[in-house]
């Protein structure tokens, strides 16, 4: 008794139906996980685009505005004379680099109470790895040394 054979139309039918959903799910999960980079003054000047898109906004932590609570933190962004009240709920604490004077790069959803709702907290401190004042730099050194250690 020969073996059924399977309909090529099923098979076809089945394989679409597959690659739909495949592309669906990339499709919504590259918009969810897309975020645009704004600075405060367009991001104020967004109106009402700015409550409905996942931003990131970068900006200087104002010297003595950090809240910490736990993994939490609240702090006001500064950059041109504009500032943006930043609340971050995160899972991770924030970055050690993150004090007063750091450059901070938020990424998160602006509220329509006017602070920045931040998931993600990035830090740097320029000044920690700049060499202080009066101490030469790697390239410098390098040809400060005599011929015979080079």
């Amino acid at each position: 008794m020969p073996a059924p054979s399977k309909s090529p139309l099923k098979i076809v039918a089945a394989s679409i139906i597959i690659l739909a959903t495949v592309a669906y799910l990339a499709l919504t999960g590259v918009r969810d996980n897309k975020s645009y980079y704004v600075t405060i003054g367009e991001l104020q000047g967004m109106g009402d685009k700015a409550y409905v898109r996942h931003l990131r906004v970068a900006g200087n932590v104002a010297p003595g505005s950090i809240e910490r609570a736990g993994t939490n933190a609240s702090f006001t962004l500064l950059e041109q004379g504009r500032t943006l009240r930043v609340a971050y709920r995160g899972s991770e604490p924030p970055p050690d680099t993150f004090k007063d004077d750091a450059q901070a790069l938020a990424i998160g959803t602006y509220g329509r109470d006017g602070v920045f709702h931040a998931t993600q907290l990035q830090a740097k401190c320029a000044s920690k790895y700049a060499p202080a004042p009066g101490q030469q730099t790697p390239a410098t050194t390098a040809t400060a040394l005599p011929a015979a250690t080079r």
